[in-house]
């Protein structure tokens, strides 16, 4: 099995549950507190999500955050976890990426994907189909503005050279989020990492089987890619789902919410779960990583094990919408001096 394994902390989405008395300056004067705070637990990076006109004000810009994030930071990378690509325009995503990455020294990770929100696509004016090439186009414009030469937004824009280029020779490491064939072929052919979700440790091992797979066809070593995955997790010395379950309630509910009524169709205030129901506690058991530092420790080693050969790096989402900021800190702290050593 691998030994090369990193840690991040995840994933940072600076929501507004209906119940967090904050107002939102403060909850993202907290959010690059705990970026910080991840660093000097020992993570190796941190990651940031995206998505657009959500209620509860789900983070929609993580480049400006990842340049705070850099400024409060001297080591941990810095991940974008993801950005919705068809959703920018390649040739400013360039400049603005290449920005982080000098300001942060070289530790901009820049991850990308299709994105699926019907309500995102539809308020931007950007079409739904063809997203792969989107991504492609995406990948082109951004390998060569961060090269030595010009690069050509689209047949009707003049060709242009991009400055000033990025810390890292080449730019930063571009991952993809990728779950179907069709992504993972792309990560394997021009990318420099995939991140993973939503996936357990058997299915994470066939899509590893399946990047290396095409990598070789494409004349790639497995050292060259990166596997990142991120999964719902919180360890605690005792009674960990009685903490949790609230939070991680609220948070895989929103995602299912997300894709319903768009916000501006909804009544009242901020929309709240229902009751948790004995399928929904079922459910969420079986999907998230919760339980002692000794239990998560050995789901954790699960995944590391299925993804031999190359670097992996586990993102525990530690990150929990609505949770008090003392019990967010003290979660972060027990998986980052209980677990890590177990793994």
């Amino acid at each position: 099995m691998t030994t090369d394994t990193t840690f991040g902390f995840g994933m940072v989405t600076a929501q507004r549950h209906p119940d967090d008395p904050r107002t939102d300056t403060e909850i993202y004067a907290d959010t690059i507190d705990l970026c910080a705070y991840a660093e000097d637990l020992g993570f190796d990076a941190v990651w940031l999500s995206e998505h657009h006109f959500v209620d509860d004000g789900y983070m929609p810009s993580l480049l400006p955050v990842a340049a705070a994030v850099a400024m409060r930071t001297s080591r941990v990378r810095i991940g974008t976890g993801i950005m919705v690509a068809p959703l920018h325009d390649p040739l400013r995503l360039a400049e603005d990426a290449a920005t982080v990455d000098l300001l942060s020294a070289g530790r901009l990770v820049l991850g990308i994907g299709a994105g699926y929100r019907d309500e995102e696509f539809a308020g931007f004016g950007k079409p739904k189909e063809r997203l792969g090439a989107a991504l492609d186009r995406t990948l082109d414009v951004l390998r060569d503005a961060w090269g030595p030469g010009v690069v050509e937004a689209d047949e009707h824009t003049a060709p242009v050279s991009v400055t000033p280029k990025p810390h890292r020779p080449g730019g930063p490491p571009i991952w993809i989020g990728a779950r179907t064939s069709g992504g993972i072929r792309r990560t394997a052919r021009r990318a420099d990492g995939l991140l993973a979700a939503r996936v357990s440790p058997e299915e994470l091992r066939e899509q590893v089987s399946s990047l290396l797979t095409m990598a070789h066809e494409a004349g790639r070593e497995p050292g060259d890619l990166e596997v990142g995955v991120h999964t719902p997790v919180f360890a605690w010395p005792h009674d960990a789902w009685d903490r949790i379950e609230p939070y991680i309630h609220y948070s895989e509910w929103k995602y299912k919410d997300m894709g319903g009524t768009p916000y501006g169709q909804r009544d009242g205030d901020r929309a709240r779960p229902p009751a948790i129901s004995p399928r929904t506690r079922e459910i969420l058991r079986s999907t998230a990583l919760v339980g002692t530092p000794e239990e998560v420790a050995a789901g954790v080693r699960r995944y590391r094990d299925a993804v031999e050969g190359v670097p992996f790096h586990f993102i525990p989402r530690l990150y929990w919408p609505g949770m008090p900021p003392a019990l967010q800190r003290e979660a972060m702290a027990c998986f980052a001096e209980h677990v890590l050593p177990l793994v």
